[in-house]
């Protein structure tokens, strides 16, 4: 027998068994097929031809068995990876091991969709009905609720669909939860997630916006201090926003689920707080978020106090180290630690990472001498290093600041939820009231809301006061890690390569160089 002939025959079992392998994963007669399939039975051919009568002898020598043994060992080994791509294609499980979960839904959208109670339909409407990133977020969302199943279309090849769901362009997600439909045209987590949210909320509540006060406009969406982002916010997650003046005499609607009276520069005036106040202290609790400005509104100030609320007459200055310049101080500060409260439950869970920040802000304190009937949690606050300054001549006239005796040193809070039991206040009625208070209206205008953690804060604090605490959560961002997109013959260029060609090169030289030295 030749020296090499029980060589060409492990190298024919090795191009078969990659032959039949390539095959079992890509289901495809792939050139790669047909070449190893043809080389590796030529190969094996060789071997017998040259074996011819010795087969016998050449399967009692040391060498043989050895090889035979070494090709059972490979034998095993690929079985060993083909019974664990069945189990992990029968019992998958995803794991996303990034420090942020970047690969994996946000637990807002993992919260709504755990809440579905039926069949959420989801037919998306894309171009060549392809779309690999929609469809890995619509994996995703299908993998956390079995309540979830979806289509993507070709709306030219189908047009009865694109009719019959009322579709005139694309991209469009089409959402059917029972009766309720909704059409989404952004392709993002975040908007799939306020789509869902829009189609399974069967009540729209109301939130309306005190207006007359130099408020900012919440129309307005160019304008750094305008609100028109929270608006926007507001009406992705199903609520109705509306404004509202109160002239002499009015009160606040019946439809009124919140009242926001956010950034007023201007006092309000007697009849307006005292609507405010009969709304709060109505038969079943009003529920109200103040935003409130350093130096403005000081009858707010007053009228919140009976509330259980400390505003204070001050500035937060935030002390700050930074490169080259050694320690600074700024007036807009940055907050990563939270009270414990169902609004900030998911931010504190995150630590130093889920950040806020605020513009000029002034101190919002839980009242020293708790009152009977309220409830009040401060819900953020500054780091030891900011103090509340007291002197506002001179940090608006001369913009200098001074830690002083009359001072307070942080950590500062600058925020606070009140719960109030109004029969335990003293009323006839057993009303529930819910208020927050934040000493800055500028962290939630278009130039903030959508910095770090601003707009989760917000809209937790605006769920939280309408009783929507499943929403309370941090929600999808737009962005996400950078990553590669491959074409289909890319795909299967590197697959090839990688998990084939690669591993049966080095098999065989290994096996060759063990041939030659053995």
């Amino acid at each position: 027998m030749s020296r090499f002939a029980s060589f060409y025959g492990i190298v024919g079992v090795i191009l078969l068994l990659f032959a039949g392998l390539a095959y079992f994963i890509t289901r495809d007669l792939s050139p790669y097929v047909y070449l190893h399939t043809i080389i590796g039975v030529v190969a094996f051919i060789a071997f017998l031809s040259s074996t011819k009568g010795s087969l016998s002898s050449f399967f009692g020598e040391r060498s043989t068995k050895y090889g035979m043994s070494a090709v059972l060992y490979v034998l095993l080994f690929f079985g060993i990876l083909v019974f664990a791509n069945v189990l992990s294609v029968r019992h998958h499980h995803r794991f996303d091991l990034t420090e942020s979960g970047l690969y994996s839904l946000s637990p807002q959208t993992a919260g709504v969709l755990e809440r579905l109670e039926q069949p959420l339909v989801v037919n998306a409407f894309v171009e060549a009905g392809s779309d690999p990133q929609l469809r890995e977020i619509l994996d995703s969302y299908r993998y956390a609720s079995d309540k979830v199943t979806f289509s993507l279309i070709d709306a030219d090849k189908q047009p009865d669909l694109a009719e019959k769901y009322q579709i005139t362009t694309v991209p469009a997600v089409h959402l059917q939860y029972g009766e309720r439909t909704n059409v989404v045209n952004q392709l993002t987590e975040e908007a799939l997630t306020n789509g869902i949210i829009k189609v399974t909320r069967a009540e729209k509540k109301t939130v309306y916006f005190l207006e007359g006060h130099g408020e900012p406009n919440i129309d307005e969406m160019g304008d750094p201090k305008g609100y028109g982002q929270i608006k926007t916010a507001l009406d992705n997650e199903s609520y109705e926003v509306k404004k509202l003046v109160l002239s002499e005499g009015a009160a606040i609607p019946d439809d009124a689920n919140l009242l926001i009276v956010g950034g007023a520069e201007r006092a309000l005036l007697p009849h307006e707080t005292q609507a405010i106040d009969a709304y709060l202290k109505k038969d079943k609790g009003g529920r109200a978020l103040f935003l409130l400005n350093p130096r403005a509104t000081p009858e707010l100030a007053t009228y919140l106090n009976d509330w259980g609320v400390a505003v204070g007459n001050d500035v937060i200055v935030d002390e700050q180290v930074q490169l080259l310049k050694g320690k600074t101080f700024t007036l807009t500060p940055f907050v990563t630690t939270y009270g414990v409260h169902p609004i900030t439950e998911e931010l504190s869970r995150r630590g130093s990472s889920a950040l806020t920040t605020y513009g000029i802000s002034r101190s919002i304190e839980p009242q020293a001498n708790g009152k009977k009937g309220l409830t009040t949690v401060s819900l953020a606050k500054t780091g030891p290093n900011a103090w509340a300054e007291t002197d506002l001549d001179s940090v608006f006239q001369k913009q200098t600041a001074r830690l002083d005796a009359q001072d307070r040193r942080g950590p500062i809070s600058l925020a606070v939820a009140i719960t109030a039991n109004l029969k335990d206040l003293g009323l006839n009625h057993d009303g529930a009231t819910r208020l927050a208070v934040f000493g800055n209206a500028g962290f939630a205008n278009n130039q903030f809301i959508g910095q770090y953690y601003n707009r989760d804060l917000l809209m937790n604090t605006i769920n939280w006061l309408v009783g929507e605490e499943g929403l309370l959560s941090v929600r999808a961002r737009t962005m996400r890690a950078s990553r590669v997109q491959f074409s289909a013959q890319q795909g299967t260029l590197i697959f090839y390569l990688s998990v084939l060609i690669l591993p049966e090169l080095l098999l065989i030289a290994g096996l060759a160089v063990w041939w030659q030295r053995r």
